[in-house]
């Protein structure tokens, strides 16, 4: 649908373009394999036509140039790459899945930056996808616009039925069967219920601490925790979060967020991270079950003991949400730990049951270790707290001890009025 809307832009619009100026039809798409495919499509339908094939001048990599000074392009979704053209059109293929390691809202950004470039032709801006969650561009526009008489904006939404009635409905009949909530998506163009933010804005946005470094030194004779996300160096990065808790707020402070892109060598990662929690007194470390043993081994010869975290990555984020919810979390301006916030999904299944994890081709490194981190400190505090207070009891007295504290001993317990019969 795209290459098809494309061509039909780039031959039969209006041009009013200066002498020497060229004009862009772009189709904008999550990935650059996802851009080749529609690419493929262009091609196609313009050299099947007798007609339309007379059009083309050069063809190009990612590029069709057409006769009267008009470019029609692919490009991988981007607000960078897009700005600086005359563009005639422009159409963003799958808005909903777009992604970027820079932006939480790539979707909005690639719009902000095209529509300059769409301004001085007067260009027309396609969106085209299937739904998925409820925020973003495509729902703003289909809650804004949807049935409503606008002279500027027209929203189209449709079943894959009505658009291809050469599906089998058995295909999606199986679809319904197996995951309702996916196919209501997928197949019926219904924004998801089920899935929504685990974080809003505001809630990160208040734990961001602007003032501070990026990482804060360490500081005598205070307890540290220390949570790892570990990775074999390709695909996800190797986390790291140090924080503590200060006594008086019960707030949990991030003081180191640091994630090691791959490719990397794990096991100099790995002394690097340990070198890293000796400076701050720590000398134990939780994380995931990842890789077996072999995380452990790899710590522990670096003088680090390793412990496997007793509960999943998204119950720990469950368990972090009330810290979020209370401002008792305070995190630095790292850029890429906000944008892994913003995108964590919090999806409700048919059993009931929560869960929390990155969305599609998503990552969660670094946001897995500072809310693991976070909800470890709580409990670990706690533990500390519970264990540093012993009783000491005998048939007639007793006598409480808690670390630092002068003990003391009370009558005995008889003599209370309770016991002796006063009460």
């Amino acid at each position: 649908m795209a290459a098809a809307i494309g061509i039909y832009l780039a031959l039969f619009t209006p041009r009013n373009l200066a002498p020497g100026e060229v004009g862009e039809v772009t189709i904008v798409a999550a990935t650059r394999e996802q851009a080749s495919i529609v690419y493929k499509y262009i091609l196609g339908f313009l050299q099947s036509s007798p007609v339309l094939r007379q059009e083309i001048e050069v063809v190009t990599q990612h590029e069709v140039r057409l006769q009267g000074n008009v470019v029609l392009s692919t490009r991988a979704g981007s607000y960078r790459t897009v700005r600086g053209r005359t563009l005639l059109a422009a159409i963003i293929d799958e808005v909903a899945f777009l992604r970027d390691e820079t932006s939480a809202m790539p979707d909005i950004e690639t719009y902000r930056a095209l529509l300059p470039a769409l301004a001085t032709t007067n260009g027309m801006l396609i969106g085209i996808s299937t739904p998925y969650r409820r925020i973003g561009l495509l729902y703003q526009k289909h809650r804004d616009y949807f049935g409503v008489d606008d002279p500027d904006v027209l929203v189209v939404a449709g079943n894959a039925q009505r658009f291809n009635p050469t599906l089998d409905p058995s295909i999606i009949d199986r679809a319904r069967a197996s995951d309702p909530e996916a196919a209501r998506a997928e197949w019926d163009a219904e924004f998801r219920s089920d899935t929504c933010m685990f974080l809003d804005d505001a809630l990160i946005d208040a734990a961001v601490d602007h003032a501070r470094p990026l990482e804060l030194p360490p500081v005598p004779k205070r307890y540290y925790h220390a949570f790892v996300d570990p990775s074999g160096g390709r695909g996800d990065a190797f986390a790291l979060c140090v924080g503590h808790r200060e006594s008086k707020t019960d707030r949990f402070i991030a003081d180191v967020v640091r994630g090691w892109a791959p490719p990397f060598d794990p096991s100099a990662v790995v002394g690097e991270v340990s070198a890293l929690l000796k400076d701050y007194r720590i000398r134990e470390v939780r994380g995931d079950n990842y890789s077996g043993a072999w995380v452990s081994e790899a710590f522990r010869a670096a003088g680090i003991r390793y412990r496997v975290a007793e509960r999943p990555k998204s119950q720990l984020y469950l368990e972090s949400l009330p810290l979020w919810a209370r401002s008792q979390i305070s995190i630095p301006d790292h850029p890429r730990l906000l944008r892994e916030l913003r995108l964590l999904e919090r999806r409700t299944h048919r059993s009931g049951k929560d869960t929390v994890d990155h969305g599609r081709s998503g990552h969660d490194d670094l946001a897995n270790a500072v809310c693991a981190c976070a909800a470890h400190s709580a409990a670990d505090d706690k533990d500390r707290a519970y264990a540093s207070l012993r009783w000491v009891v005998s048939d007639d007295w007793y006598e409480p001890q808690r670390e630092g504290v002068i003990s003391f001993r009370p009558p005995p317990l008889w003599t209370h009025p309770y016991f002796s019969g006063r009460r």
